[in-house]
C-alpha cells in the first residue's frame, strides 16, 4: 500500500519539530447542489525546523509519532516570498522622516 502524499500551505509553525499544514477541498452539496470548500488541517513532522509560515509544501503519511502527528515534511514546494521583506510601521516612518528632512506630522491635505 502507497503512503499517501498531501500539498498544502503552511499555517503554523510554533511547535518545536512541528508544523500545520492546511489542506481546502471543493465538495459538492448533495441536496443544494452548491460548492462548499471543506478545509482540514494535519500536524507533520519537521525535523529541521525549516518551514515558514506561507509555504507550500508536501507532506507524506508515515508512523504514528505523536498523539495527533502522523505525516512528516517531503518536500518544500515553494518557499513564501513575503515573509523575509515585510516593513515594520517603524522602519516606513523612519524612511519618510529621512526623505523629507525632519518631523511630519502626519496630516492629510484634502
Amino acid at each position: 500500500m502507497s503512503k499517501k502524499i498531501i500539498t498544502g500551505k503552511v499555517v503554523s509553525n510554533a511547535m518545536d519539530k512541528t508544523i500545520t499544514v492546511e489542506t481546502d477541498r471543493l465538495t459538492k452539496h448533495p441536496k443544494y447542489h452548491k460548492f462548499v470548500k471543506k478545509t482540514r488541517r494535519y500536524h507533520a513532522h519537521d525535523e529541521n525546523n525549516e518551514c515558514e509560515i506561507g509555504d507550500i509544501v508536501e507532506i507524506e503519511e508515515s508512523r504514528k509519532l505523536s498523539k495527533t502527528k502522523a505525516f512528516v515534511l517531503k518536500r518544500i514546494v515553494r518557499k513564501n516570498i513575503l515573509s523575509e521583506e515585510v516593513e515594520t510601521p517603524e522602519s516606513v516612518e523612519e524612511e519618510v522622516q529621512e526623505a523629507f528632512g525632519g518631523e511630519v506630522d502626519g496630516t492629510t491635505r484634502e
